[in-house]
């Protein structure tokens, strides 16, 4: 079994890995763990295509492979409100040999035509 980044307890198959194969994100948690997932896995281009056009970077450079090794993932809230949703998360990760570090955020997603993007996202303290 290949575990998921997001969640190493479910199968890369069938968590994430229906998502970078294209199928829609039931919900913006979804979305927000397979982009985890894109980073952990170096998919750049996924990255960018759930990104919403509004706020998307031209490109993504994820840096070499290996060089950002990620090191788990909790979901601290999931807040719908409809066809946006807010998700609190921290990821941890190790860029080379340096310390572990924390991102703590607060993302926001869109649905529109049945599809969830990322718009954007601030850092809370703490």
């Amino acid at each position: 079994m290949t575990a998921c980044p997001c969640d190493p307890a479910r199968r890369y198959a069938d968590c994430c890995g229906r998502l970078h194969q294209g199928a829609p994100a039931a919900d913006a948690e979804a979305l927000m763990r397979s982009r985890y997932s894109a980073y952990a896995l170096g998919l750049a281009d996924y990255v960018l295509a759930s990104w919403h056009p509004s706020t998307r970077p031209e490109t993504l450079e994820l840096g070499a492979p290996g060089a950002t090794r990620w090191l788990g993932l909790e979901v601290r809230a999931h807040r719908p409100q409809g066809d946006r949703a807010t998700v609190e998360f921290v990821a941890r990760y190790r860029v080379g040999g340096g310390s572990a570090v924390r991102l703590h955020e607060l993302s926001r997603f869109l649905r529109e035509h049945g599809r969830w993007t990322y718009l954007d996202g601030s850092f809370p303290n703490g």
